[in-house]
C-alpha cells in the first residue's frame, strides 16, 4: 500500500492573511485544492491522510466529496511541529493497517504545484531506499554566518541542495524512527528526512522540480497565481 500524507496544519504567519495560507483561493479553488487533486487520482496512491484542524476538515471534505473520487480518505490533527504532525499521521496509518513494506509519502498542501511525476519517482525510489528526497542544486553563492553579520566561511555550493517535498519512507522504519526518538529531539526537526538522516536509514535524493515551490511568502503566491492563470488561458 502507498500512503499519501498531506500536511495542512500551518497558519501562514508570513503572509499576513486572516486565514491560513493553504485555503486561499485561487482562479476559484483552494491551494490545497490543487494539491488534494494530485493526490486523489495519482494510480498509485492506495489511501490518504490529511493532517488539518477541525475547523477547516468539513472545507476539505466537501471538496473530497465533489471530486467523486473512489480513494479512502482519512485525517489526522496538527501537532506542536511539522514533525510532530507528520508523527500523528503515522499513528492513523498504523492503526488503519499501515503494513511494514508500505510506502508513505508526505506533502504539504502549501505545495500545489507537484507533478503526478514526481510522486511516482518518489514511491518508486522507495524499492531501492528506505527514504526519498527531491532536491533541486543551490545556485547561489552561500555563506555561513553564526550571528547573521559576520561571515565565518564560504560554503561550497556544488555540495548543497535544497530538499523539497513529497518525501517518501518505508512506513515501518520510519515509524518506529519516531517511536525511538525523545519528544525534545522530535520538536528539533525540521525537515522529514532530516529524521530519516538521524535514525541511519538509507536515504537518496532524486532530481527535484523548480515548479513545485512552497507558497511561503506574498510573492510566491502571486507567482502561483500568475502561474495558475496562465493556464487558465
Amino acid at each position: 500500500m502507498n500512503i499519501g500524507v498531506i500536511l495542512s496544519g500551518g497558519v501562514g504567519n508570513r503572509m499576513g492573511l486572516n486565514i491560513p495560507k493553504q485555503y486561499v483561493k485561487v482562479n476559484g479553488k483552494t491551494i490545497i485544492n490543487y494539491c488534494l487533486e494530485k493526490f486523489l487520482f495519482h494510480p498509485q496512491i492506495d489511501l490518504l491522510i490529511v493532517g488539518i484542524a477541525s475547523e477547516w476538515e468539513k472545507v476539505v471534505k466537501d471538496y473530497i466529496i465533489s471530486t467523486k473520487s473512489s480513494k479512502k480518505i482519512l485525517f489526522s490533527r496538527p501537532g506542536e511541529t511539522r514533525q510532530y504532525s507528520i508523527f500523528k499521521a503515522l499513528e492513523v496509518a498504523k492503526e488503519n493497517g499501515a503494513q511494514e513494506k508500505d510506502v508513505v509519502v508526505i506533502h504539504d498542501a502549501a505545495r500545489p504545484l507537484v507533478s503526478t511525476e514526481l510522486i511516482s519517482q518518489c514511491i518508486d525510489g522507495c524499492n531501492v531506499a528506505d527514504a526519498i528526497m527531491p532536491a533541486i542544486p543551490v545556485k547561489d553563492t552561500t555563506y555561513l554566518s553564526e550571528d547573521g553579520i559576520h561571515i565565518q566561511s564560504l560554503l561550497n555550493r556544488s555540495h548543497l541542495w535544497s530538499g523539497q517535498a513529497p518525501e517518501a519512507f518505508e512506513f515501518s522504519k520510519y515509524y518506529l524512527a519516531h517511536k525511538n526518538m525523545s519528544r525534545d529531539e522530535l520538536l528539533k526537526i525540521n525537515g522529514s528526512t532530516e529524521l530519516a538522516v538521524k535514525a541511519n536509514l538509507r536515504c537518496q535524493m532524486i532530481p527535484g522540480d523548480p515548479m513545485n515551490f512552497k507558497i511561503t511568502t506574498p510573492e510566491d503566491l502571486s507567482t502561483f497565481e500568475s502561474i495558475v492563470n496562465a493556464e487558465v488561458k
